[in-house]
């Protein structure tokens, strides 16, 4: 098992001394409190805050990384036109964002971060894990913030390795674990198929999944696939994994073309197993209804946010509000088609938190502040589930609930069925 994987009941929950050795007079923009005026770090002022972004808004992964873009946006448009952010120093200031597309192509994700690191806050909100990784290091080394990003890497939310990063959703092997989780209390055999990234990305989910079944009388891993990120088809992997006899497969694939694709081929192929979709690659209206998912007799991801598709939702405050803010602020008239619309509208929401508390306009104190969230049930975050930033090795979202295709959206399910 990877060192960066931990049950959340086996984490020692123990950073705020680790929290108050790196930050305490660590800073480089120069020491003192509010009352003393520690000189501000790049890109804040007594009435602005620039925020940058490098995620994917071209390429097979554009629609997603439009979504990431548009809820913070959204989320902080609203609150400039109501006059800004309460700052914990006592000012008010209004939020620019500056997002640039990277393709999610590593390289020209670093470049974009060499172009807005110096005039930027912070970073934040952006898709990809081998994007974010691309300037891991030099955030590091430049001690920008890289924060509340779209990637489940366990990397990025290990404060030993670094304080200043900070992973938003779910690791990759939280989400494993829970469909492994709810197969294994289902006490039916079950036949497994597993088709992944062949990356750290597709490597956590099955890692996650495997420790949950691990030792299961009722589940056997009959056939295990791997496809390349750069791959355009995975026709011949559905076809071998359709002779397996598996009546689930568990499929962890980051491309919503390759699982739409992937959804058709196995009804050409009249398989029909249950399946398990990470909560990036579930959209209703993106992925599963494209690729027949009605077919089959359950579509199952896991998720920490209200659908707005979801009929449970129609009259939803929160909803009601996000959907407003979105056309109005976001660049987004339409209903969004991915999850990351509304996670984004969740980061603009947790950056206030810690915005509210900083009393320094400084990087260092925006660390401190944003690693000091407990319990903050964002809007639009599902019952169960709520931000906490203080856990060492999980993200700003640790827990997810499993959900059930209804033919229009998701529905929370406690069992297999």
């Amino acid at each position: 098992m990877s060192r960066h994987f931990r049950s959340r009941k086996a984490l020692v929950i123990a950073v705020a001394s680790t929290l108050a050795l790196t930050f305490a007079g660590c800073s480089r923009e120069g020491g003192g409190d509010g009352a003393t005026g520690a000189a501000a770090s790049p890109g804040i002022t007594d009435t602005t805050v620039r925020l940058g972004i490098s995620t994917p808004l071209s390429g097979s992964t554009a629609g997603p990384g439009t979504c990431t873009v548009a809820g913070v946006k959204a989320y902080f448009g609203a609150k400039n036109a109501a006059g800004g952010v309460a700052f914990g120093d006592g000012k008010t200031r209004t939020v620019e964002i500056e997002a640039l597309d990277d393709g999610y192509d590593p390289q020209r994700a670093k470049a974009n971060y060499d172009s807005l690191k110096d005039d930027v806050f912070a970073m934040t909100a952006g898709l990809g894990t081998p994007t974010n990784r691309a300037w891991r290091e030099a955030a590091i080394a430049d001690e920008v913030p890289q924060v509340l990003v779209m990637t489940g890497d366990p990397l990025f939310s290990d404060t030993q390795e670094s304080p200043w990063q900070l992973g938003f959703v779910p690791i990759y092997q939280n989400e494993g674990e829970a469909f492994g989780k709810l197969l294994v209390a289902s006490g039916a055999p079950h036949k497994v198929a597993i088709l992944s990234q062949n990356d750290d990305y597709g490597a956590g989910y099955v890692e996650g999944f495997k420790s949950a079944v691990e030792g299961a009388a009722n589940i056997e891993i009959v056939d295990e696939l791997t496809y390349e990120a750069t791959d355009t088809s995975v026709d011949a992997q559905i076809t071998q994994l359709s002779a397996s006899g598996a009546d689930v497969i568990f499929n962890a694939m980051s491309l919503v073309p390759l699982v739409v694709s992937a959804l058709q081929k196995a009804q050409q192929l009249n398989w029909l197993p249950s399946w398990f979709l990470p909560s990036n690659t579930s959209s209703p209206g993106a992925v599963v209804e494209p690729g027949g998912g009605a077919a089959f007799p359950g579509i199952y991801s896991v998720s920490f946010a209200k659908a707005p598709a979801s009929p449970a939702f129609a009259g939803d405050e929160d909803v009601q509000t996000y959907l407003a803010a979105l056309k109005e602020h976001g660049d987004y008239p339409d209903a969004p088609a991915f999850p990351h619309c509304q996670w984004s509208w969740m980061v603009g929401a947790t950056l206030e938190q810690a915005f509210t508390t900083m009393t320094e306009p400084t990087r260092d104190d925006f660390m401190r502040a944003l690693r000091s969230i407990e319990n903050f049930e964002a809007p639009l975050m599902l019952p169960g589930t709520a931000v906490t930033t203080t856990e060492s090795g999980q993200p700003a979202v640790p827990t997810v609930v499993v959900q059930k295709y209804n033919g229009k959206g998701y529905d929370t399910v406690e069992s297999l069925g």
